[in-house]
């Protein structure tokens, strides 16, 4: 489902980050996720602060300015995923930096927890379901593994690769990056790919959206808009605030 929100310039961009401080603080209120604590009241000078600060307090505002959490975007993975998206792409590991693609697994199943943002013109290209790993959870998502034949979702960031045509259709191959993590990913035959088990047409007659063996299978009838979106290079992050891996990442603690 394609569903656009009024692009923000790079002029109007740049504004809001010079008054960021203001924002955050009159607009910020508690969050209650098993992730690290962030002072979004500093008074430091841009000079003083950190890379990773301001690339926080640069997340938080795309973030109120693209009202993502009227999507139901958490606002942690946005942030989490601002960050790894700015350290692969200064790493020059992503070749297609048009898009950021975030599978936020805080959510229920019942959700549209895909997220596929245009980074150029900020925007949400797409929002649909995604599936998460049978042995993952019911209807949330709560274990994870890279373990091969563990049918578990792997978190963290991959890459997108090639396509390909194979038993569920249009795929998109993807390499996890971090390892350790989701690096099992080939051998896993962890892709992107449609299926018949999620989407609203399943929901009708079942309580959740149905899993996979690991794979972030989407609708079949988004299938193909959300391959030709972000193959060839660009930037998937799946998320959700296992404190194991928001510790052990060497992306979002690097």
């Amino acid at each position: 489902m394609i569903r656009p929100l009024k692009s923000v310039t790079t002029g109007s961009l740049v504004l809001l980050l010079l008054t960021a401080p203001v924002l955050i603080s009159g607009t910020r209120s508690s969050i209650k996720e098993e992730t690290p604590a962030i002072n979004t009241t500093t008074t430091l000078s841009p000079a003083a602060k950190s890379s990773k600060q301001l690339v926080h307090e640069e997340a938080m505002v795309i973030y109120d300015s693209m009202n993502l959490k009227r999507f139901g975007l958490s606002e942690k993975a946005f942030q989490f995923a601002w960050q790894g998206y700015k350290y692969l792409l200064e790493k020059g590991r992503i070749s297609n930096t048009d898009v950021l693609s975030i599978c936020d697994f805080s959510q229920s199943s019942r959700r549209k927890r895909l997220y596929i943002i245009d980074v150029q013109e900020m925007k949400v290209l797409v929002n649909t379901y995604v599936a998460h790993g049978r042995n993952s959870g019911g209807e949330y998502a709560r274990s994870f593994s890279n373990n091969p034949e563990s049918h578990k979702s792997s978190l963290g960031f991959y890459i997108t690769r090639s396509t390909y045509w194979g038993g569920h259709g249009l795929a998109l191959n993807i390499d996890g990056v971090e390892r350790g993590i989701n690096d099992k990913a080939d051998r896993r035959n962890i892709v992107v790919h449609g299926s018949q088990y999620v989407g609203s047409n399943f929901l009708r007659n079942n309580k959740f959206n149905g899993r996979s063996y690991g794979c972030p299978a989407v609708p079949a009838k988004d299938t193909d808009k959300v391959i030709n979106t972000i193959k060839d290079g660009s930037c998937l992050f799946i998320y959700h605030p296992t404190k194991r891996y928001l510790q052990q990442s060497k992306i979002l603690n690097g």
